[in-house]
């Protein structure tokens, strides 16, 4: 089982991105699929979840109508699609499997190695 990101990179504020992670390994399933992101010196930070629970999309507070997610299921891949977007959105960005949405916390199974996102003020 394998994840893969990428499409990380340099942006200006109110920039976009886009970014890209695909499976191996396994079937791929998009209603397990979800991102968190991590920057230097914080926790870890809730960006996305299709969670397998209940097939719901939900997005962390801090992204929510800023970020969206989606699949393409012929190519294994998910994406994140990220608009006007802040410094503080800085961090490495990480797909995960096995998502879950339970009392509010986003649960993650195993991720990917990351994908770098830095943007400038």
């Amino acid at each position: 089982v394998q994840l893969v990101e990428s499409g990380g990179g340099l942006v200006q504020a109110g920039g976009s991105l886009r970014l890209s992670c695909t499976a191996s390994g396994f079937t791929f399933d998009k209603y397990t699929i979800g991102w968190f992101r991590q920057a230097p010196g914080k926790e870890r930070e809730e960006i996305s979840c299709v969670s397998k629970i209940d097939g719901r999309t939900y997005y962390g507070d801090s992204v929510k109508g800023r970020f969206t997610m989606s699949g393409d299921i012929t190519k294994n891949t998910v994406y994140l699609q990220m608009h006007s977007l802040k410094p503080e959105d800085t961090g490495v960005y990480y797909c995960a499997s096995d998502c879950a949405v339970v009392g509010g916390r986003f649960d993650f199974g195993s991720w990917g190695q990351g994908t770098p996102v830095t943007v400038s003020s």
